[in-house]
Order: structure tokens, then sequence, then C-alpha cells
């Protein structure tokens, strides 16, 4: 019966499970943002975070 108390392979599946999290959340990440990804999309992200510093500068 020592099989059962045996839990060596216990933080292998934690690190197995914890580097699948993360792999659903980058691909989760790339979905929603896929259209800055895409030449064609019409969306510049360089003028957004220009957009962005200018209206924090304006207004901070």
């Amino acid at each position: 019966m020592k099989f059962l108390k045996d839990e060596a392979g216990q933080g292998a599946a934690e690190y197995i499970l914890l580097f699948g999290g993360v792999i659903v959340i980058a691909i989760a990440a790339l979905v929603i943002y896929r259209a800055y990804f895409s030449e064609n999309s019409g969306l510049d992200a360089a003028q957004d975070v220009q957009s962005v510093r200018t209206n924090m500068q304006n207004n901070g």
C-alpha cells in the first residue's frame, strides 16, 4: 500500500496544469487582439499608443 502514499508525480502534474493555464491565457489574448497583428485591419497600435501618451500629458 506504499504506492497510495507516493506523491512523487504531484509536483510535475501541478507544473503541467500551470503551464497549460498560461498557454490558454496567451491564446485567448492573441484571439482578442488579433486585429492588431493583421496588416489589413486598419488598426494602428503605434497611433493608439501615441494617442494615449498625448492624453496623459494633457490631463496629467
